[in-house]
């Protein structure tokens, strides 16, 4: 089956908003930010170092699978970058649709916590970071991206593991 969604997944700082919208680039596809989606209370809910929990995450997978949704029914593949740390909600990310896909951008906490201290402009503090990793449950179904690498190095290397797995067009831009 043919990709229409790409889901860049991952624990915060692990690159996702780097990466999705290089790869959406590549692929001459749309991208969406999912944090975009988060209503306010969660923004500041973390912002005050408070993980959230299901309940909290409910309306923002919600917000998203819909645009999933209008995306595939409207022809306009797109690249979405969101944590989907668990099981539960990559499914509800994916809603049985088989144009649904995931890459997982893969690294280990210390790399992460030292990204995380780096950054001054983003709202998850790196106190959050050891209860991502808590949370997250590895994909068995995802495509493994090893941070280590350039942002642009593991695009390329996702899209040619894309195209040579027939899940996306081999004339995508």
């Amino acid at each position: 089956m043919t990709l229409r969604v790409i889901v860049v997944m991952g624990v915060a700082g692990s690159g996702k908003t780097t990466v999705a919208p290089l790869l959406a680039t590549a692929l001459g596809w749309g991208y969406a930010e999912g944090d975009q989606y988060h209503p306010p209370a969660n923004v500041a809910k973390m912002k005050g170092g408070t993980p959230l929990d299901d309940a909290d995450r409910a309306p923002w997978l919600a917000g998203m699978a819909a645009s999933i949704r209008g995306w595939i029914a409207s022809g306009r593949p797109h690249v979405l970058a969101c944590s989907a740390l668990k099981r539960r909600y990559r499914e509800a990310l994916r809603q049985d649709l088989a144009e649904v896909g995931f890459v997982w951008l893969k690294g280990d906490l210390d790399r992460i916590a030292a990204r995380m201290a780096a950054r001054t402009d983003h709202f998850m503090p790196p106190a959050l970071l050891a209860s991502q990793f808590a949370t997250l449950e590895e994909p068995a179904d995802a495509l493994v991206a090893d941070i280590e690498r350039a942002p642009e190095a593991i695009v390329a290397d996702v899209v040619a593991r894309l195209r040579a797995s027939g899940q996306v067009p081999a004339n995508a831009v």
